[in-house]
Order: structure tokens, then sequence, then C-alpha cells
């Protein structure tokens, strides 16, 4: 059965995370599995006595990320998710990157310090880990909460493809929601001839909703979109990750965090 996997630290953002993944779980009928990485030298502060104990302590942890989990499934509303749980000593790309080789894990999801947008993900675990996976992500500030009917905007500049899997994903994600239209947020040129052969494709490709085109020519993009999102009161961004993509790029400058902070919910990335 297809996974919802959630990184947890136990911290407040972890959980906040892991609540939005079980009422996405819910509604697309998958199962989660919360995953912890245990630094190798965490508990044993290079003491002899600790390094003794060092598999009471591991123990330890493991049955804390069980009971952590067990608070989710306690509530009715998800009493019928089927919940794991994983604890690794590793570090937590290792943790991660092998869980995924060996399971069907559909989303990675991961939660950030603070509603700061992409510009929270900058330096931290989910930058880390957006660099290594493929497979697609969603990556959930602290005061971001779960939307039954959210408005889903995809910024593109056409010249990027989507990987089959993200875009799997993305179908599945717009007809559980019931999402009868999607906005489509083109960043370039506007006389470029790229826009109606990727209009096309696109629509080749997203088929279970309508999808909704607009664009943005201006000298300054990156406000373009914000006053996008924030005019459409947009609950979930797409981006598609890739260093040579205008819009990952815009998306990590500092800058952003000064208009992003009260715009966008979550941020759903993708890869090529």
């Amino acid at each position: 059965m297809k996974q919802i996997l959630v990184a947890t630290d136990f911290s407040a953002s972890a959980g906040n995370a892991m609540e939005y993944a079980m009422s996405l779980a819910k509604i697309l009928n998958m199962e989660v599995c919360a995953i912890h990485a245990i630094h190798p030298t965490e508990g044993i502060d290079n003491n002899t006595y600790n390094a003794i104990f060092i598999d009471d302590y591991y123990n330890n942890k493991r049955e804390a990320l069980k009971a952590w989990a067990a608070g989710y499934t306690a509530k009715d509303e998800y009493k019928d998710i089927e919940v794991n749980t994983l604890c690794g000593v590793e570090f937590l790309k290792n943790v991660i990157t092998r869980y995924i080789e060996e399971n069907y894990v559909e989303l990675l999801v991961m939660g950030i310090t603070g509603s700061t947008g992409i510009t929270g993900i900058v330096g931290s675990n989910a930058s880390m880990m957006i660099e290594v996976v493929k497979v697609p992500t969603l990556v959930i500030p602290l005061e971001s909460k779960f939307s039954e009917n959210p408005v889903i905007t995809l910024a593109t500049d056409y010249e990027t493809r989507l990987s089959a899997q993200d875009v799997n994903a993305l179908n599945e994600i717009v007809t559980a929601f019931g999402t009868d239209k999607m906005q489509v947020l083109y960043v370039g040129e506007e006389e470029s001839k790229s826009i109606e052969t990727g209009e096309i494709k696109l629509q080749e490709l997203i088929k279970n909703t309508e999808l909704e085109f607009n664009y943005i020519s201006e000298s300054r993009p990156l406000k373009g979109i914000m006053d996008f999102v924030e005019k459409n009161e947009t609950d979930i961004l797409c981006l598609v990750k890739h260093h040579h993509n205008i819009l990952y790029r815009l998306f990590n400058r500092s800058t952003v965090n000064q208009v992003m902070n009260k715009t966008v919910k979550v941020i759903l990335v993708l890869h090529e």
C-alpha cells in the first residue's frame, strides 16, 4: 500500500506535519510511517557508562516514537489509518533515503518552524532532504493547518518537466480533494512560443481537474507570484525543484521571508 512518510524530531512543527499527513492519508487512503533518526553519537557523549547502556537508550527512543504516533491514531478521525514507526540510528538523510528505496512512499512530509514558506526550508533538514530525495515533498510550516478544499497553484516556466511519479502524486491529490480547478502560474516571457505547447502538455498530464492558466511577465516576477498567491488565497504552492529553474532560485532568496509568511500555507516540491 502507498505510504506517506513523516519525518519527526518530536517538535511542535513535526507534530503539526503529522496532523496534516494523517488528514491527507485519510482522503488518499494511504498508510503513514513516522520516522525518526537517532544521530550516531546521540546518547553516548564519549562516556563509557553511557555506551554500555546505549541499547536501552535506543529502545527508549523507539518506544517514545511509538507513543508519539499513538497520540494521533487514538483520535477518532484517524482510527482507521494504519501507522507504522521506524527509529533508525544514522544520519537523517540516510535513514529516510533507505526507507524510500525499500518502500512505496508516495509523499514525504516535513515540518518547518514558523509560517515562512520556502525560505524557512533553507538550511533546514527539509532543505537537505529536498536535495537528496526524488519523491514529492510536502513542507508544512508550523502555523499551517489542513484544508479540505485547498486552492492549489502550480508555478511553472514550462521548461522543467515533471517526473512521472510527481505527475501521479499531483493527480491523486487533486482527485482526492475534489479540486474543480487548479491554478497554473506561468513565469517568463509572455510571447514565448513555449506557452501554447506547455499548456497542451500540462493538460495532457493533469487530467483530473480543470486548469486555469495565468501569466506573469513583469520585471519583478517574485512580487508577481506573491501577489497572485495572496490574491487567490493559495493553500498549496507547487514548485518544481531544479537549480536552473528560475522559480526555485527565486524562492531560495532571503527576501521572500518578508512576503511569504502570510500567503502560502504549504509548499509541495516536485522534481524533474
